[in-house]
């Protein structure tokens, strides 16, 4: 699995607290300071991992991952440039497993209109106990 964007580290935490004891979790974080922060959790399923998500094709072969069963990301793509968020998504499809999921949590459906082009159109869910309301953009591949 793949968390891109963990900032401090709350859904990584979470994200560990139901992966599978033989799971593994790879967390993408730009900011060097978040990045300590989620390092620092003591997990041995977990690789930190301090780059860009635009890298994730890289950051996979380099951890010896093919590809990903999941990527999480709560990154947000309406405030990154369109280019950056254009070229996540594209890195995104391309490592994604062919049973795989994406799931995005975002205030903006802008990661509807980067990803749909390579992933279709999504299953979009709000969740309003969240303050502010998050949008969930969820997309499957389904065999091949």
């Amino acid at each position: 699995m793949v968390e891109l964007g963990p900032g401090a580290g709350g859904t990584t935490r979470a994200i560990l607290d139901a992966l599978p004891p033989d799971g593994r979790l790879l967390s993408i974080e730009l900011n060097p300071h978040l990045h300590r922060l989620v390092e620092a959790i003591p997990d041995r399923r977990l690789i930190a991992h301090r780059g860009s998500a635009c890298e994730l094709p890289a950051v996979l072969a380099a951890h010896g991952f093919a590809a990903a069963d999941a990527v999480v990301s709560g990154i947000p793509f309406s405030t990154m440039p369109r280019a950056v968020g254009a070229r996540t998504a594209a890195a995104i499809a391309e490592c994604l497993a062919a049973d795989g999921r994406f799931v995005a949590y975002q205030a903006s459906a802008r990661v509807a209109e980067l990803c749909s082009p390579h992933l279709g159109t999504p299953r979009v869910d709000t969740e309003l106990l969240n303050f502010p309301p998050m949008r969930v953009f969820r997309w499957e591949r389904t065999g091949g």
